[in-house]
């Protein structure tokens, strides 16, 4: 059996990619890499991902100009003034010059990502191709010499949790991790956060929307992931970002590390996000008062969020600020929504932070602006999704849909620009959303959002609406919620915030993916038997 099997390796291997039987592989073109798939699948190509694997290039390519100029700074911070000036260009010289990335990926099946990290990632040391299958290990070593990168990558076969933890007792760290496994990355979490270089970026991919964006498993999507999403709600894709970075969090302070967000995207059929892991056991503390459950009413939808923690600061005598950490005072609704009198579901525990770092999305985009589109084929949707996940507010968790509402109120659908200028008539901010056509993520209260909605045609008392359904209830209770508001000012005028909103929509630029393939998306996962 062994001399069977060394026959047939030598015979599509051979010594070198020339000696390769193309005759038995069909050769599949993505970026800058070439890759064999034998006839007979063990490995699958799946071509929705490109834009996953486009996206990762860029932000590896952003995370590496940040960081070495974050530690350009560090440097020329340590060194003396008095230190020649021609020495201090040799250093940053040096700098942009070698190669000096580390990279794991840990669940690499055919080696097509790795293959392009080679290809198109200019300081790369050393990839570690990992999979625990040896026959996607012997396509990964069979695309790497048809690639003529064997000289960066390092095929790998081992359990992706044993080589982390195998790597951190050995102090052999990695400068990026890439986790896009079949279905939930939990059981890689812990092992690859101790594995990660310090300021290291960590791409971490989830699929299973089923547990995190869906109505059937809450229980399964607390085992996974410490919290439960915002069923049957139209913002539970976001609330699947929130709880995947809420894992991340409470896995990482246990070692004093904290997660930065940098980009958390809803794409298709999974999320995506990139995170940079730093120690700073002062910033952990911040974790509490980040962290949120949320209220979500089962009927009209409004939600509302209550943190776990609250931080105030206090000056000195001696003029210094000091931090205080307190426990949060709640519950931040009654027993019943105040607008429907419908029933409260809680979300959460989840991350209620920022989701994206702006800074880090610019350097992205000046990345992608200089690929072309023949190499980089979803360049285009990477610009439009990037371009509204940059925009959206910071300090509103969630969207909401004025069709969504319309549909309660039974009022006719508003444009969206009216409903931006209304509430940005009364001072409040809004933005688009990457997660959803025709969204709008605001810092407004909801006592706002459906005065906006329900004034938005003039009718209140729409005839369509029978007694005591939603858009009823709402509209009978509106003149006792709403007097605390001054809404004097409300107009639909067009204003700076639809403004902003409309020149967004009106862009050229792709946001969404079009189905491209009649039943596309992920494919049923390899096995060894196939």
């Amino acid at each position: 059996m062994i001399q069977v099997w060394q026959h047939f390796k030598s015979r599509i291997l051979g010594s070198n990619p020339s000696s390769i039987n193309l005759e038995d592989f069909n050769v599949v073109k993505e970026g800058k890499a070439e890759i064999l798939f034998p006839k007979k699948d063990t490995v699958f190509y799946n071509p929705i991902q490109q834009f996953n694997r486009d996206l990762s290039v860029c932000c590896i390519k952003a995370w590496d100009q940040l960081y070495r100029e974050n530690r350009l700074k560090k440097v020329n911070k340590r060194s003396s003034e008095a230190e020649p000036l021609e020495k201090r260009r040799k250093i940053n010289d040096d700098d942009d010059n070698r190669r000096y990335m580390k990279i794991l990926e840990a669940l690499s099946a055919t080696g097509l990502r790795a293959i392009r990290y080679a290809h198109e990632i200019p300081r790369v040391k050393t990839i570690v191709a990992n999979d625990l299958l040896p026959e996607a290990v012997e396509s990964i070593k069979r695309n790497a010499e048809y690639n003529h990168v064997e000289e960066l990558i390092k095929p790998n076969t081992d359990d992706a949790n044993v080589l982390m933890y195998r790597n951190k007792s050995l102090n052999q760290k990695y400068h990026v991790i890439d986790l896009d496994p079949y279905g939930t990355v939990t059981p890689f979490i812990d092992s690859s956060l101790q594995a990660v270089e310090e300021d290291g970026l960590m791409l971490v991919t989830c699929t299973d929307l089923s547990v995190l964006a869906g109505n059937g498993y809450p229980e399964k999507c607390f085992a996974l992931y410490g919290g439960v999403n915002m069923i049957s709600h139209e913002a539970t894709h976001e609330s699947a970002l929130r709880l995947v970075l809420h894992q991340l969090g409470q896995s990482a302070a246990k070692y004093k590390k904290i997660v930065e967000p940098l980009l958390s995207l809803s794409i298709d059929f999974y999320v995506r996000v990139f995170v940079r892991i730093r120690t700073s056991p002062i910033e952990v503390k911040n974790l509490q008062s980040n962290t949120m459950i949320v209220y979500h009413c089962s009927q009209c939808g409004s939600f509302h969020e209550q943190p776990l923690g609250r931080t105030s600061e206090k000056v000195t005598k001696k003029n210094q600020t000091i931090k205080k950490y307190s426990v949060a005072q709640g519950p931040s609704v009654d027993s019943k929504c105040k607008f429907c009198g419908g029933t409260y579901h809680l979300a959460g525990p989840m991350y209620g932070g920022p989701l994206h770092n702006r800074e880090f999305i610019k350097q992205v985009l000046q990345v992608n602006a200089n690929h072309d589109d023949n190499t980089y084929g979803t360049r285009r949707r990477i610009e439009g999704m990037l371009t509204l996940a940059q925009n959206e507010i910071s300090d509103a968790p969630f969207y909401f849909s004025p069709n969504h509402l319309s549909s309660i109120l039974k009022l006719q659908v508003p444009p969206l620009k009216k409903i931006v200028a209304g509430l940005g008539s009364l001072g409040y901010e809004c933005s688009l959303t990457h997660a959803q056509p025709s969204s709008i993520k605001t810092n407004a209260p909801w006592e706002v959002i459906w005065y906006v909605v329900a004034h938005s045609d003039g009718q209140l008392h729409n005839k369509k609406l029978k007694e005591n359904s939603v858009g009823h209830r709402i509209l009978s209770k509106m003149s006792e919620w709403s007097q605390d508001q001054d809404f004097k000012t409300l107009s639909y005028e067009p204003n700076e915030q639809s403004g902003t909103v409309e020149s967004l929509r009106k862009l050229k630029i792709v946001r969404y993916q079009e189905n491209p393939t009649k039943n596309w998306g992920p494919k049923a996962r390899p096995t060894s038997s196939q």
